[in-house]
């Protein structure tokens, strides 16, 4: 789905992130699982999926998160402190009722090293049990995903890649006959992190990516309505949002707020920033129309 005159983009394996897509811009929420603890952790992507999540990518927490910001960084120890741990996880994911896909984001070394033998497949195949329907790994290049792709062909997942602004040239190409499903494109240079503006770096990623057909997710640094609206209207199939939402739970960790009020938060802004990226498809099908 490269702009709402087109018609839709060639899928992964995921039926669901499939369908995710397939109806208008996808907003797609992060929280690191864990965060602050396991149960508060389930009610609050429990509001994701209720503030109108189309699927909500769950971290799985790593020591060395080389791709995040201090935000997302702090709610990655809060949940290595609370004990959360790659079984754990699985469990979380097999037990949080949410309607909405979920895609696991972790880091390699926790992929590879997952189960008795060395390699991608028992992490995958244990994922796929619990009903992961996707995965994100910064750290991995595309260079050296095959093994993974394959274990994610085998057992049904896509494979989310980052594109980020300085991402051309056949290292592009790369990247992009190995993804499916949907490509996070990274809206601005630097780490993970809330923003008050919208980088000029995203329309040229989205505009240098407009020849893949596939998807095309923002994120780094979505914080409100207004921004999710003029990313989609710019031409993205989704956006992204992570250190919005995992303020709020930092501000609950620190404000001693009860696990309602917070996930009452997270599912009002969740319902902003889907509205706010409705409103951005739907100008952009006026301006298609009007041409």
């Amino acid at each position: 789905m490269a702009d709402p005159s087109a018609e839709s983009a060639e899928t992964g394996n995921s039926e669901a992130i499939a369908e995710a897509f397939a109806d208008g811009p996808a907003y797609i929420p992060y929280l690191a699982v864990g965060d602050p603890d396991y149960d508060s952790s389930k009610a609050y992507v429990e509001a994701l999926d209720r503030g109108g999540a189309d699927v909500i990518e769950l971290g799985l927490p790593f020591s060395e998160p080389i791709a995040e910001g201090s935000t997302i960084q702090g709610a990655l120890v809060r949940a290595l402190d609370a004990g959360m741990t790659p079984d754990r996880f699985f469990a979380f994911a097999e037990e949080v009722d949410v309607e909405a896909p979920l895609v696991c984001m972790t880091y390699y070394n926790l992929i590879y090293q997952y189960g008795s033998e060395s390699g991608p497949r028992p992490f995958v195949e244990r994922a796929a049990a619990a009903g992961i329907e996707g995965l994100v790994v910064p750290d991995l290049p595309a260079e050296e995903a095959d093994p993974l792709r394959e274990a994610c062909d085998e057992f049904g997942l896509d494979l989310v890649f980052i594109v980020a602004p300085t991402t051309v040239g056949d290292r592009l190409d790369r990247i992009m006959s190995r993804v499916s499903g949907y490509v996070y494109v990274q809206a601005r240079l630097g780490t993970t992190g809330a923003r008050s503006d919208v980088s000029d770096q995203t329309t040229q990623s989205l505009d240098r990516l407009r020849e893949y057909d596939v998807p095309k997710a923002v994120g780094f640094g979505i914080s409100a309505g207004e921004h999710a609206e003029r990313i989609v209207a710019g031409g993205a199939d989704g956006i992204i949002v992570g250190s919005a939402l995992v303020d709020i739970v930092a501000e609950g960790v620190e404000n001693d707020l009860s696990t309602a009020e917070v996930a009452d938060r997270l599912e009002a802004l969740s319902r902003e920033l889907k509205a706010g990226a409705e409103r951005g498809y739907d100008a952009r099908a006026e301006t298609a129309e009007s041409r």
